[in-house]
């Protein structure tokens, strides 16, 4: 068989060889081979099985069609319809270009369109299949590579069959209209080209086929003609872009449609005509008349569905067409926009400033006041995208009408209201995003890149770094993946040109104003301009780099000018009052603005006008004031010393009154100001410490909180000089007299959180203590004098203690909140320095994390609010974003929505981090977002509420916890996450605890939130099977390294479990009843979960693990007011008779912070403990009834959510297995005694000693905070 088939090769060449030889005049030789043609179409060869010799033979039928024509030498319709089908068959051959037999397909493509062989097949009845297989298989095989000739020949065979025979059959026009479907056409776009050009060659003929198929689906409905009858619509908009005459027939069609009785048909079709008006060089609607009319009546009917308007229903910029064509009338588009500018749909509203603007750059005329008032309305929205929309809109009008007066004067006075509107808007202290701000801040760093690329230019040889600087420029251009060449072809440009780095260090120079700027932006503008190019786009690039680094804004000048304003308002001139303003609201909003611009343009306020301003701003009364002045003093004032001497020696001794006798806010600025702009700081800022120190009074704490600012903030900047005097003061004063004591009674109102001005100046001056310790420790930076395992073991201490150190209970709840916040606060501090991180111990981590599951709301929110602001500038190490899964357990479903968005946008920016900085890999143990999760699995094994590994209830909780942080990191399955955080569970199995490793329990809790973790991440992701691209690493701290020959299969929650947690109804949780909640365990404030009716579930937001029940339970139990931020204060009393426990006296026992902090946290952690009281039992508060005092109010008809705070005294206790255990914490971890703080270092505290005894006490009355 391979020699017939080599031989039948051979002999294929030769015979193709002789018929391409041949010509159609040679007749004997037609009478010679008409044999060997007839013996050609013989079924050996039409079905032999190698494709070589099919080509042959194809190649030699066609040569033969070409010989023989006009006749064909096969008589035979059927043995025609086989030969068709087999060339057409062959020609699938043209689709790879790199066949080594491609150029004897092209032969076979030339010979047939030459020929116009296919027009035979017209004599036969069933000639419309082997059309349709030819243009299905050309259209199939075009492709990018083909050159131009093979698309001609395509062109040239297929039109041919059109233009010459009787008709264009459904199922033909069918292949060829297929290719125009969106779907199709972003497939093969070569298909599409190769369509479009056939119907505008054949537009005269296959007109009438398309008017007919139109006919039968838009008039007669019959959808059956065609497979593509749904696609009617799209094919109209594509065939008109086209060539509109292919669809002068089907015009009346389309108004025929305008008046069906379906309004969703009408809307359909109002759509598309929306689009054909609005086609570039489209006179169609001036060419029907009655369709505009239609098209008018059919709008203004319209009452849209869904609230949606037709803005959104006939896109942006075929809307603005609209207004061209004239086919609605001004009014009615003008009605229709102001009800959706006020849609409650953010993209609704967004769409209509977008169609406004559209409308109003193509022709300002088309835009009446009344819309572009509906735009400026939007720069006040709510939400920042259409905020943002509006204002480039305005600005984009602004630029084209009046500074470029594209338009006359007319057109320029309409819109000059826009420059003041804008800046008025950038800068509004009411909206969060302040845009100028931003505007400045992007601009400065923008020039100190350029600055940096200019500088590399200096050098003899600009290396590869300036590639990182070009990346830089690139992100703040538009569209970064085209501007990256455009950046690199100016850094081409800057090299070869010396006169135009010249110009551009001229212009982000510190000196240079804005009349210097325009002049430099117009010559190196004029330097790149191409005249045989009018439109540039490298040109356009440079000049939008140009307008964002050029000071067109600020200058010395406009500081001048400001600054005189400012001036005017201080001596009583100006005419603030006839505007409405105050004078001293004038000078502190003017300080605002000049304070801002000082963080940007420092060198533009150097003048001695402008600082003696700034001096008489440091004397006024006005705190706000003087506080502004003295930051842009220490933002400016870098060259003071050496040109100012007479500013200088007037500055400094207020900066010294202001750090000694000012308030905190302008003592920390003062400290920082002197440590900036003086080189005599040392001097200076001795000549403030030692007379606060030696003058520190805790008898007095309202005189305590500017020194303790000063001092803190002096020890940090100046470590070298100062940390050793600290060091006595820390532990003589701040710790013995100040932190260890309470001297004043706090108020006993039962509130959780007081405003500001309500907290005692005590407390105030606790905090500030607690600030100054961080702080000197942040100078330090190292902990050789184990000063930080000291401040780490009294911050653990406070937290234990919730807040009330002493233990005495005379500091109010209110008070002890802010105390909590500073504690977690500070250890969250310290671990942004990397030699504390690492000495802080897991259990203190531990407390530190249960800080945003506290009973108070604005402890909660304000931690949370540290925590994210830490993170998100990659201070903080990653475990402490595991510390986020807590909010699961929040009952404010505001929230776990804010813990969620701030997951998302720590996650997207490490990710983002990763990608952008190649050396990032080194470190990806502290950057990948994917590592958070052994940490999180330790964090939920050593939760206080978790106690009992097989408890349904709590293995929900901690699957809730687990899902609220994985849902956000499996978002997506970069790099095959998912089995990577699998292989990390897994892992963690084959270990130890390293907190506890020799106790059974405490490892028995990890594996067991190790197995609901494997259970979510199964459940969820089909791809966590896949191989784990790279073996994890576990941190050590927290984790044994795996032993060899241990092995840990077992499964530590059962299937029946598993399949409860997966599929179960979510288990009613207790909530808040005042957004508050009292903790399960020293230093936590737990959610308590209850049962029966009045609880409801308390879960993620966003969770999609539990049941559509149980999410309905949760939205309708959980979700607080959002306006509970201030509900702690405004919470009923309801006074319950209780009859606490008998008491005994404390014994104070001396115990070791470390032994007391880590022992105490980890022995039992779950236990719930609900009295704080110095001496008093735990007692286990029943969380389904509670028995209320006769003379006290009625309980509410509505069920209270969630276990009530603390008091003085608890009652009621919890019939259950742990009723008669004694406090699993052994000792409470508290106060430092009096006899041994003095010793800060010597790391010892004492601590009352919880008695494990039955205490009797009269019946007494107790404060329980109640949900309104």
């Amino acid at each position: 068989q391979v020699a017939c088939l080599q031989c039948g090769r051979k002999r294929g060449v030769t015979d193709v060889k002789t018929f391409m030889d041949m010509d159609q005049d040679s007749e004997d030789e037609k009478q010679q081979y008409l044999p060997l043609a007839l013996h050609l179409a013989s079924e050996f060869f039409l079905r032999n099985p190698n494709k070589d010799v099919r080509l042959l033979v194809a190649c030699c039928l066609a040569d033969i069609f070409r010989i023989y024509a006009p006749e064909a030498p096969y008589t035979s319709h059927d043995k025609l319809k086989d030969i068709f089908l087999f060339i057409t068959r062959q020609l699938k051959g043209l689709e790879d270009t790199k066949s080594p037999q491609f150029n004897r397909y092209f032969y076979l493509l030339e010979n047939l369109a030459w020929v116009k062989s296919y027009n035979i097949c017209f004599e036969l009845e069933d000639c419309n299949e082997i059309f349709i297989q030819l243009f299905r298989t050309l259209f199939s095989v075009i492709n990018n590579s083909h050159n131009q000739k093979v698309q001609m020949h395509m062109l040239d065979l297929m039109s041919s069959i059109i233009m010459e025979g009787d008709g264009v059959t459904q199922e033909l026009l069918d292949s060829i209209l297929i290719n125009l479907i969106p779907a199709h056409k972003n497939l093969n776009k070569q298909a599409f080209d190769l369509a479009k050009v056939l119907l505008k060659r054949t537009v005269q003929i296959i007109e009438a086929c398309i008017a007919n198929f139109f006919n039968q689906v838009l008039v007669l409905g019959k959808s059956s003609v065609s497979d593509l009858s749904e696609h009617v619509f799209d094919l109209i908009q594509e065939l008109f872009a086209i060539d509109p005459q292919l669809l002068l027939s089907v015009m009346p069609q389309l108004e025929f449609k305008l008046k069906s009785n379906d309004g969703e048909e009408r809307l359909a079709v109002v759509r598309l005509l929306a689009k054909l008006f609005g086609s570039k060089d489209s006179d169609l609607a001036t060419q029907n008349q009655n369709i505009q009319t239609d098209f008018r009546i059919c709008l203004c009917s319209f009452n849209f569905p869904n609230k949606l308007s037709f803005v959104v229903h006939l896109q942006q910029k075929h809307l603005s067409i609209l207004f061209m064509v004239t086919v609605v009338d001004f009014f009615i588009v003008t009605e229709y926009l102001k009800v959706r500018s006020h849609d409650p749909e953010e993209a609704i509203r967004h769409d209509v400033i977008v169609t406004i603007i559209t409308a109003g750059k193509r022709d300002l005329s088309l835009v009446n006041d009344q819309l572009l008032g509906f735009v400026r309305e939007r720069t006040l929205d709510k939400r920042w995208r259409v905020r943002k929309e509006a204002m480039m809109g305005l600005a984009q009008l602004y630029k084209k009408y009046c500074l470029h007066a594209e338009a006359g004067k007319d057109a320029a006075e309409k819109v000059s209201w826009i420059k003041d509107k804008l800046l008025h808007i950038y800068y509004q202290n009411s909206i969060d995003d302040k845009a100028l701000n931003e505007m400045w801040k992007c601009q400065n760093m923008l020039r100190s890149h350029v600055r940096e690329l200019l500088d590399l230019h200096k050098q003899p040889t600009v290396r590869l770094s300036y590639v990182s600087i070009l990346f830089n420029n690139i992100e703040n251009l538009p569209d970064p993946g085209k501007a990256q060449d455009f950046v690199k072809k100016f850094n081409q440009v800057l090299g070869d040109d010396e006169k135009l780095r010249s110009q551009l260090e001229l212009l982000i120079s510190p000196t240079c104003s804005c009349k210097q700027a325009d002049v430099c932006v117009r010559e190196i503008a004029r330097k790149l301009a191409n005249p045989k190019q009018p439109t540039n786009p490298f040109l356009e690039m440079v000049k939008f780099l140009l307008e964002r680094i050029a000071p067109v804004h600020i200058d010395s000048e406009a500081i001048s000018a400001l600054v005189k304003l400012m001036n005017k308002s201080i001596e009583g001139t100006a005419d603030d009052e006839e505007e409405g303003v105050s004078p001293d609201t004038a000078i502190r909003a003017g300080l605002e603005l000049l304070k801002v611009l000082s963080f940007t343009h420092p060198t533009s306020f150097h003048s001695a006008e402008t600082y003696e301003s700034l001096l008489q701003c440091l004397r006024m009364e006005d705190d706000k004031v003087a506080e502004a002045a003295i930051q842009i003093f220490r933002n400016t004032g870098h060259k003071i010393e050496t040109d100012l001497p007479q500013i200088r020696s007037t500055l400094i001794p207020i900066l010294h009154q202001k750090a000694k006798r000012g308030t905190p806010h302008q003592a920390k600025q003062a400290v920082h100001c002197i440590h900036a702009i003086f080189s005599n700081k040392e001097v200076q800022l001795a000549q403030i410490f030692e007379p606060l120190s030696r003058s520190l009074n805790a008898d007095v704490p309202e005189q305590l909180i500017t020194p303790l600012v000063s001092l803190g903030h002096i020890s940090m900047l100046a470590p070298d000089q100062f940390a050793s005097p600290m060091k006595s003061v820390v532990a003589n004063f701040i710790v013995k007299d100040l932190l260890m004591n309470d001297r004043s009674t706090g108020e006993k109102n039962g509130k959780l959180w007081s405003p500001d001005e309500e907290v005692s100046p005590e407390v105030l001056a606790k905090v500030q203590a607690i600030k100054l310790l961080v702080r000197w420790l942040l100078g330090m930076k190292n902990n050789q004098s184990k000063s930080a395992n000291s401040t780490l073991r009294l911050l653990s201490a406070m937290l234990v203690s919730e807040g009330d150190l002493t233990e005495q209970k005379r500091i109010s709840k209110s008070d002890m909140s802010r105390l909590r916040l500073a504690a977690g606060s500070a250890i969250m501090k310290l671990a942004q320095e990397p030699c504390y991180h690492e000495i802080i111990t897991p259990e203190q981590f531990q407390l530190c994390a249960l800080v945003i599951n506290d009973e108070c709301y604005q402890v909660r929110q304000i931690f949370a609010q540290k925590l994210h602001k830490a993170l998100v500038k990659l201070l903080l190490p990653l475990e402490y974003m595991a510390i986020f899964a807590l909010c699961a357990k929040d009952p404010v479903k505001e929230r776990r929505a804010h813990a969620r968005q701030c997951l998302l946008k720590n996650i997207s920016i490490r990710r983002e981090y990763i990608k952008q900085n190649p050396m990032a890999n080194e470190k990806l143990l502290s950057l990948l977002p994917e590592y958070v999760v052994p940490y999180m699995i330790h964090l939920l094994a050593h939760d206080p509420d978790f106690t009992k590994p097989q408890d349904v209830d709590q293995l929900r909780d901690l699957k809730e916890c687990l899902w609220f942080m994985l849902e956000v990191l499996m978002t997506k399955n970069e790099n095959n996450s998912h089995a990577f955080m699998k292989k990390m569970a897994e892992n963690i199995k084959l270990t130890r605890d390293a907190q506890s490793p020799d106790e059974p329990k405490a490892n028995e809790k990890l594996y067991t939130v190790c197995d609901v973790a494997l259970c979510v991440i199964n459940s969820k992701s089909a791809l966590c099977n896949a191989d784990s691209p790279k073996d994890p690493v576990l941190p050590t701290k927290f984790f044994t390294q795996p032993e060899k020959d241990f092995c840990n299969d077992r499964n530590y929650i059962t299937e029946e479990t598993r399949v409860l947690l997966l599929t179960g109804k979510p288990k009613p949780t207790g909530v808040l009843g005042a957004v508050n909640k009292p903790l399960s365990a020293t230093g936590r404030r737990p959610y308590i979960r209850s049962t029966g009716s009045e609880t409801g579930s308390n879960i993620s937001v966003n969770s999609e693990l539990s049941s559509p029940a149980g999410n309905r339970s949760r939205e309708q139990s959980s979700d607080i007011s959002e306006t509970g931020v201030s509900e702690n204060d405004e919470n009923p009393v309801r006074i319950i008779s209780v009859t606490p426990a008998k008491t005994e006296p404390v014994k104070n026992k001396e115990i070791h912070s470390d032994q007391a902090t880590q022992g105490n946290i980890s022995t039992e952690r779950g236990k719930k403990r609900t009295a704080v009281a110095a001496g008093s039992e735990n007692i286990h508060q029943k969380t389904e009834e509670k028995k209320a005092d006769e003379s006290g109010p009625p309980a509410p008809p509505k069920p209270r959510r969630g276990r009530p705070p603390k008091s003085e005294s608890q009652g009621t206790t919890v019939k259950n297995d742990e009723t008669n255990k004694p406090s699993g914490r052994g000792r409470k971890r508290a106060a430092v005694s009096q006899e041994s703080s003095g010793s800060l270092e010597a790391g010892n505290a004492k601590a009352p000693k919880q008695q494990d005894i039955a205490k009797k006490a009269a019946p007494a009355q107790r404060q329980i905070d109640l949900q309104r």
